[in-house]
Order: structure tokens, then sequence, then C-alpha cells
């Protein structure tokens, strides 16, 4: 039997467009991560390291123009919105080359012999060694910043860890042309090209996480393909780590305070960030408590004129399509539910956004309007009106975790609910907002892109400085000889690394 194809398809009329490549079956899949395998120790220097993160993001951007025409040409995603994505994932791979020059991650303890203590302290020097073949599994709604060349890629290259990257099918044309920029920078490097490899194919991503030579994973998907991987991980004669950001509901709290002061500045925000991409991004605020009366009305009446102006777009591939169609059309029916604007097809390829709403307190209990309290992908958000504080609080006790979390409080005077609200948002979201929309993740060494699950399965950011933590294990040297210890540990510090010594920062 031949290796089924995979084909580069346009999402705006559903047409297929060229043949890529086809998919790996379980041997090539076992040779990809062997070859990823075998040149791991390459990867061992820290300078050839940083060099090769700064050569790809200079050969993607050498690249940009076609890259971001073929990804267009796959997500409909626009030419605007890819020419900053990828700018956005040539400076992460900058930020971490900076990460790899300071040597902060390595995480350098050092503790002297002190009979003194009670127990007495041995000589103790402990850092952290990479994890070894990191599985990549590509997202659909990045196909830059979060597939072939992005933050898990940049990220497991940087603790020292090759890459074998499982293609999203959205996108298999980009993701081609990454890899190449990839293999290329290597090589101009000095470093040997499989450090990053690429297949194709739902089995191969199966083959994928259950290859022994797999250390660690990281996914950004849906909820239902991440968990099946998950699983699987965990599954295995010797479980590995799984990073995957699954889902989220992003929810969105709107204070009485807030709504008397600029109930039409915070309607035309929610609207203008949940229709961004066409409520593709994670991040979108898919739902909204927002108080009843005269001053949540007005509100609402500024999000259905933003709305309302915002054309038809394109999913990233049909079958999403179809599922935000089906999405909305279920939650509609619920009873109390109304659609000011209402969402769903608006042509045979392209979706129209719009937003429900439905009383509070038809949340605050399990039931058929649980679907209300599901990410439903596209642009569309759920409105509930709340009659008080207390209700508000009932709702939230039910959400699942998310990435994010928004508050939207008084920027003038006093507001009576902001630090109740607050201290209630805090347990469901990695990453807090006050007074913004979370639509926009900034690459930043404080930055958390995570959260509860089913945000994600971990406690780790996927963005950020400390998204190198993924791929990195700590290891502790006891009464070791100075002579065999690595150079990271040594007594003289010959790479001038960041430490702390017994204890204090050296």
């Amino acid at each position: 039997m031949s290796a089924a194809p995979v084909w580069s398809v346009d999402p705006r009329t559903g047409n297929p467009r060229e043949q890529v490549a086809v998919e790996a079956t379980a041997e090539e899949v076992d040779r990809a991560v062997r070859a990823a395998h075998a040149v791991r120790d390459a990867l061992a220097d820290r300078a050839a390291r940083a060099a090769f993160l700064r050569a790809a993001a200079e050969l993607l951007e050498e690249s940009g123009a076609h890259i971001v025409e073929a990804a267009d040409a796959e997500t409909a995603l626009g030419p605007a919105r890819l020419t900053g994505e990828l700018a956005r994932t040539a400076a992460q791979l900058r930020s971490f080359a900076e990460v790899v020059d300071e040597g902060a991650y390595l995480d350098v303890h050092i503790d002297h012999q002190d009979g003194s203590r009670t127990p007495p302290w041995p000589d103790l020097r402990r850092y952290k060694i990479p994890l070894g073949v990191v599985a990549v599994y590509a997202a659909s709604n990045f196909p830059l910043a979060f597939s072939v060349p992005g933050g898990d890629t940049a990220s497991a290259l940087a603790a020292g860890c090759p890459v074998v990257v499982k293609a999203h099918p959205d996108h298999p044309a980009t993701s081609e042309l990454c890899a190449s920029v990839l293999r290329r920078a290597a090589a101009r490097t000095g470093l040997p090209e499989d450090v990053v490899t690429l297949v194709h194919g739902f089995d191969a991503g199966v083959e994928l996480i259950r290859h022994p030579l797999v250390s660690a994973a990281g996914f950004t998907g849906s909820v239902r393909g991440g968990r099946a991987l998950f699983d699987a991980a965990a599954a295995r004669p010797a479980p590995i780590p799984f990073h995957g950001e699954l889902g989220s509901l992003n929810p969105v709290v709107v204070t009485g305070a807030a709504a008397a002061e600029r109930a039409g500045e915070i309607g035309a925000g929610l609207g203008g960030s949940m229709t961004l991409g066409a409520g593709q991004f994670c991040t979108k605020p898919g739902f909204a408590l927002v108080p009843g009366g005269a001053t949540g009305d007005q509100l609402l009446k500024a999000l259905t004129e933003t709305v309302s102006s915002t054309g038809s777009g394109v999913l990233l591939d049909h079958r999403m399509r179809d599922a935000f169609v089906a999405g909305v059309r279920e939650r509609a029916a619920l009873t109390d539910v109304v659609a000011p604007v209402t969402p769903g097809a608006a042509g045979e390829h392209t979706v129209s956004a719009g937003f429900l709403t439905v009383p509070a307190a038809r949340l605050a209990a399990k039931g058929p309007h649980d679907a209300l309290l599901e990410e439903c992908f596209g642009p569309v958000t759920v409105i509930a009106r709340y009659t008080s504080v207390d209700e508000i609080a009932a709702v939230l006790a039910r959400l699942p975790g998310n990435l994010t979390a928004t508050l939207q409080t008084a920027t003038e005077g006093d507001d009576p609910d902001a630090a109740r609200l607050l201290a209630a948002l805090t347990p469901l979201a990695g990453r807090i907002l006050v007074n913004g929309w979370p639509t926009g993740v900034a690459v930043a060494p404080a930055q958390h892109h995570g959260g509860p699950y089913p945000a994600t399965t971990s406690t780790s950011t996927s963005v950020g400085a400390t998204a190198i933590e993924r791929w990195l294990r700590p290891v502790t040297y006891q009464s070791t000889p100075e002579a065999l210890l690595p150079p990271e540990l040594r007594e003289d510090n010959p790479l001038g690394l960041p430490r702390r010594v017994d204890g204090r920062r050296a």
C-alpha cells in the first residue's frame, strides 16, 4: 500500500492546492526520532545553540515573503496578521538565544561541605540538563509562532533538545518551508540538520508519542486530541512529560461600576477581541459576565455595533467551520438564550460573527446550559447577565481552567466589588488581566501562557523565557572530584554562569 498523500488545501474554497508530502509510516517516524537522538550531543555547546537560534530567525526573515504567501494560501489568516506572526516568531527565537547566552536557566546551586549542619552537608552541586528528543505537535491557528519554528521548538532547542515536529494538516506546505529554514540554519552554524525533523500524518503523531526515544512532548490544539496524546504519554512503559495546551473559555467579568463608567468602551473592546482572527485565538474571550439593567444594555449595544460591522470570515478549515456552525446552533436553541447578533454560516466557505446572551442564573447549576461554559472555536462569545455579585461567584465556581481571566473595573473612584472578584478569578487561569483584553500574548520573561486543566496539562508556560524549563531536569553531583564535574559546576566557574553558592547569589 502506498503512503497517503498530504495535500495543501485552500480554506477559502475548500479545494486542494498541491500535494506537499506523504504521511510518514511507523518506520519513517522511527528513523526521524533515531536521527534526532543520534545528534543530541551536537546541541551541548551553548554558543552553538545560540548562534543556531539567531540564524534561524535571520533566515525566517529572509524567506518571509515566501512563507507568508504560503501560510496565507493555507490558512486565510491574511498577509498582515501573518507578517506580524513571522516577526513575533523571529523575535522569540532571538529571545531564547539570549536565555541560552545568559545561562540562568541552568539554575546552578552549589552547597559546600559543612559538617556543622544537622545532619552534616556533603558537597552538593546541582544544575539542569536536557531531557532528550522532544516531540512538538504544531497548532492550527498559529502556523508560525506555535508550529514548526514556534515557541515549543525554540525553547526545546534552547534547552539542548533535538526536535521532531508533527506538522498540522492545515498548513503542510508552510511547515515544510519552515522546517527547511531551520535545517539550513543548523547547517549554517555547523550543527547537524537532524536537530530538527518533520513528519506528517495522524498515525505519525501517535507513533511519535509512543516512541521510546522521545523524552517529552509539546502540544497546542483541541481538548479531545490533546487528551488522547496526554493519556498515551502517561500509558507508556516509561511515561514522559506532556505539555499540552488544550482549550480555554477565557472568562471576562464586568463589574457594575465599570459598566456604569464606560459601557461603550468595554462593549467595543470585547467585540474587537472576540472577533480578532475570526475568533480563532486560543485567548479569545468566549464568555463574559455582564450586569443586567441599563448599563449592561448599553454595553451590549456597543458590542452589537462592533460585531455587526465585522465582515464574514474564513476559518482555518471546513471541519472547523462545520463545528462552529453546529456549535452555535446548538447553543442558540437552549431555553432563554438570545442571539442579538446571530453567529453562524455566512456562505459556503465563510462564517459570520455574533454573540449569545443568557441569564446568569441559568448557569449557576449543572444542566443543559453547560454547553455555554465550553469553548466554541470561532467568532462567538456568550454574555451571561447577572443580578448580583453572589450570582457571579456561583457561575465562576463552575468554570473549568483557563489560559486567561479578565476583570473590567472602574478606572476612577472606588469599585467595591473589584477585590472580591479578582480573588475569585485568580484560581481559574494562568494570566489575570485587569482592564485589558486577552488576545495578545507578549513574549516576555514574566509571561505565563498556561493554566489549570483543561487549559493546559502542566503548570508550565509555553510563552516566555521560562518555557525552556519544560525540557530540562535537575541533576545533583555529590562529593564529586573537581576533575569529574561538568564545567557548569566547577569551583572556578569557567563559564561565568549565574549561580547560588551556599545559598547566596554569586
